[in-house]
């Protein structure tokens, strides 16, 4: 339906669904190293992009956010407790603290699969692998995410992995 480009880090993608309409929201967010202020700044960003976009469009936002996604206990709402991190970095807390305060879950964290089928990024030197690649959604379309996993031997000449999202829309029987 439309394409939006918002700026060098943000740009979204409307699609039209069979129930609802899909906003996608695409990012790379910056390297935990990055100074605080140009994260701050990135984050401010992606609110005003998300809450500018339709109310009632599925909104996902999908992206290498450099975050990697502990198991804290106190996150478990949010996060799942499928993550290959035991801690979240700083980017981790940022992104979780985003998901909280517009109601969405990580939903890579809630699948368990292989350790090989959740890491989303390798090192070039083959011995470093992070789940740093994330796909939010809303919480009240959790449930609409079937499965998100890595594609192995895809080769799309990156150091990051092809990340496969089932998606299937749905209603409530009430």
């Amino acid at each position: 339906m439309e394409f939006k480009p918002i700026n060098e880090r943000i740009c979204t993608l409307r699609i039209r669904a069979r129930l609802f309409n899909v906003t996608l929201i695409c990012v790379p967010a910056p390297t935990d190293e990055t100074k605080e202020e140009l994260k701050d700044r990135f984050y401010e960003e992606l609110e005003n992009v998300y809450d500018g976009a339709a109310g009632h469009n599925v909104k996902m936002i999908l992206g290498d956010m450099n975050a990697k996604i502990g198991r804290e206990k106190m996150y478990k709402p949010v996060i799942g407790q499928e993550s290959i991190h035991m801690e979240s970095n700083n980017n981790g807390e940022r992104l979780i603290d985003f998901a909280v305060s517009r109601n969405m879950i990580v939903s890579n964290t809630y699948f368990p699969h292989k350790r090989i089928h959740k890491m989303t990024w390798g090192s070039p030197h083959g011995i470093t692998f992070n789940q740093i690649d994330q796909v939010l959604i809303d919480h009240r379309h959790g449930l609409d995410v079937k499965d998100i996993r890595r594609c192995r031997g895809a080769d799309c000449d990156s150091d990051h992995f092809v990340v496969r999202v089932k998606y299937k829309q749905r209603i409530a029987n009430i």
